[in-house]
């Protein structure tokens, strides 16, 4: 299995959703609470949350996920695996520096699952299987395309994602301060006002000195738990040391050497935003290519040729799911208290942080 292909299965749902920007209304000032830090405004918050960066960090991040999957006796390791990262509770060390550098060392039960890169080269290593992966980037990739758990395990970029779903219905406010990681930090509430999302609030941790989000919480709009709630326990914003993105695989682990194909200069194709205000279209997507169909909260993200029997998780959760049908075709709707997907009789899935009605909606619009 590629390196690219494995590290998918890292990934919190959340960062596989696509969203779109916008404009939000905005609440009023924060008052009373603790820890004790001057008055700002939603409006001047969101500002400087939006445009916060800083050269490198680095820390210990932990996730809790509960998005009431079902339990599915007779699966195999790999998908009671899967499964487990989306139910439990989950430890990671993480480094980042710059665009190009990022570690992130996801700590099991007795294991470790590291991946790194220093902009040049990427290793995948998973402690358990005594396996790792070295993969050589491509000299004009702007980012390293093999690392996507920068996305699942960096509360900056999961906010990121929450925060360009802001449209005009979107309720903003300061709903007071608290303490994360030790810093002083300012609650910026996102409450989207359609009905047609899963998503109740979203609420991040804006640390006060760098304007960083510490923490990202997301409540459902059923249940008082949270569905997803994804922080550092630790933070250190000096600039990690070059050395902590190099990795030797240790003394007996089978290593595979892999290549990401080069993409020229001037040839590599942007993504397809929307001006502000504008109706996202769907595009013809490809079987590589997912097409995003809505916009803001709304926003369901389609994929073609994904769907595949044999997996025993997949095929358990498909049989106990409701059939449905529509002008698009039919297909198995599965569902969660947060994301939910529609799985097609001819292979395509449509999926997002929306109601299952959304979903067939956005089927009915998709090109065929």
């Amino acid at each position: 299995m590629g390196a690219a292909k494995r590290s998918r299965r890292w990934l919190v749902p959340v960062t596989a959703v696509a969203v779109v920007a916008g404009v939000g209304a905005f609440g009023p000032m924060v008052a009373d609470a603790s820890p004790d830090l001057p008055g700002i405004t939603a409006q001047e918050l969101l500002a400087r949350v939006q445009t916060a960066k800083v050269d490198g960090l680095s820390g210990t991040v932990k996730s809790s996920t509960d998005l009431g999957l079902p339990a599915l006796p007779g699966m195999d390791g790999q998908a009671t695996q899967f499964l487990d990262l989306l139910t439990g509770d989950h430890t990671a060390r993480v480094a980042f520096a710059g665009p190009d550098k990022a570690r992130v060392s996801v700590l099991d039960d007795m294991a470790e699952r590291v991946l790194t890169t220093d902009g040049k080269t990427a290793w995948a290593y998973d402690s358990a299987k005594r396996e790792a992966t070295k993969i050589a980037l491509p000299a004009h990739a702007a980012k390293p395309e093999v690392a996507p758990e920068k996305q699942a395990y960096d509360p900056q970029a999961v906010a990121q994602k929450f925060l360009a779903a802001i449209d005009p219905t979107t309720k903003v406010e300061v709903s007071g301060t608290e303490k994360v990681a030790g810093r002083d930090a300012y609650k910026l509430r996102l409450v989207p006002k359609t009905d047609q999302t899963t998503v109740g609030s979203v609420t991040l941790a804006v640390d006060s000195k760098t304007w960083v989000p510490l923490q990202v919480t997301v409540m459902p709009r059923t249940g008082k738990d949270p569905a997803v709630q994804l922080g550092f326990s630790a933070v250190s914003f000096d600039v990690p040391a070059a050395s902590t993105f190099a990795f030797t695989p240790p003394k007996g682990v089978k290593v595979t050497e892999e290549k990401v194909p080069s993409k020229a200069p001037g040839k590599q194709t942007p993504p397809i935003l929307p001006k502000p205000g504008t109706p996202k279209q769907p595009s013809v997507p490809s079987a590589d290519r997912p097409t995003v169909i809505g916009e803001g909260w709304n926003a369901v993200v389609e994929l073609r040729g994904k769907a595949q029997t044999g997996n025993p998780a997949l095929d358990q959760l498909l049989a106990k799911a409701p059939t449905v049908q529509g002008t698009w075709g039919s297909g198995k709707i599965l569902t969660t208290k947060m994301v939910n997907a529609l799985i097609t009789t001819d292979g395509r899935i449509f999926t997002g942080l929306v109601t299952p009605e959304t979903l067939q909606s956005a089927a009915a619009k998709a090109p065929r």
